[in-house]
């Protein structure tokens, strides 16, 4: 792998706090539909588009009769958690420190646009990133590749590296061929990150920083 000249960077879990607020979310709006999901299974599938999430963990009848239902509901139930969304430990210097690097940034999130606003502006983001895209830039979500095969559409880039934070921004980077690093601020594993396909695990951004061109350059 040559020296990374972009990088696609997922935001959820990865650059702001929110993975837990999301599983929460998700099963107080599956809890409306008397749905009922372990948490812990919830937790799981935070990564993976909303598109997929209520049939992966309530089975495609659930997703038939009651999938948009509970997706609006998810909505109602994560945007009073906005207010309490804390950017993760180091998430601007990151994204800084790439532009220093003089790599191009795009932010590739399967996040609704106005969730995703907000995260701009917690992070600068407009001023820190090229470029970004959300759900609605993409036909398919994450575990598929469309989100990061988008985000990079956007940019000339000959040796684009993903970074993120779960299983399913690891396999949608695999999918479109682009090697992935990722920090374990989502709560998943380091082994199962790597048996996913990341070359490389770090605890969190600044880790990731300091020890970015060797995890890069493999």
């Amino acid at each position: 792998m040559r020296a990374a000249d972009a990088a696609v960077v997922d935001v959820d879990g990865t650059l702001v706090d929110t993975n837990y607020h999301h599983a929460l979310a998700w099963a107080r709006a599956f809890g409306r539909h008397n749905l009922f999901p372990p948490l812990w299974r919830v937790h799981r599938a935070i990564g993976m588009g909303g598109d997929r999430l209520v049939a992966a963990l309530t089975g495609d009848d659930a997703e038939q009769r009651v999938g948009d239902a509970v997706r609006d509901a998810w909505v109602e139930e994560f945007d009073p958690f906005l207010g309490e969304v804390r950017l993760l430990p180091g998430a601007s210097e990151f994204l800084k420190f790439l532009r220093k690097q003089g790599l191009t940034v795009v932010l590739a999130t399967s996040g609704k646009p106005d969730h995703v606003d907000h995260y701009l502006d917690l992070l600068g983001g407009r001023v820190l990133a090229d470029s970004w895209v959300t759900a609605e830039d993409a036909d398919r979500s994450k575990p598929a590749p469309d989100l990061v095969q988008t985000a990079l559409s956007q940019v000339e880039a000959s040796s684009p590296v993903m970074v993120g934070d779960s299983t399913w921004d690891v396999y949608a980077a695999v999918e479109s061929r682009v090697p992935t690093v990722c920090v374990r601020t989502g709560g998943f594993a380091g082994d199962e990150l790597q048996e996913a396909g990341a070359l490389a695990v770090f605890d969190d951004l600044t880790a990731l920083q300091h020890d970015w061109l060797s995890a890069t350059s493999r």
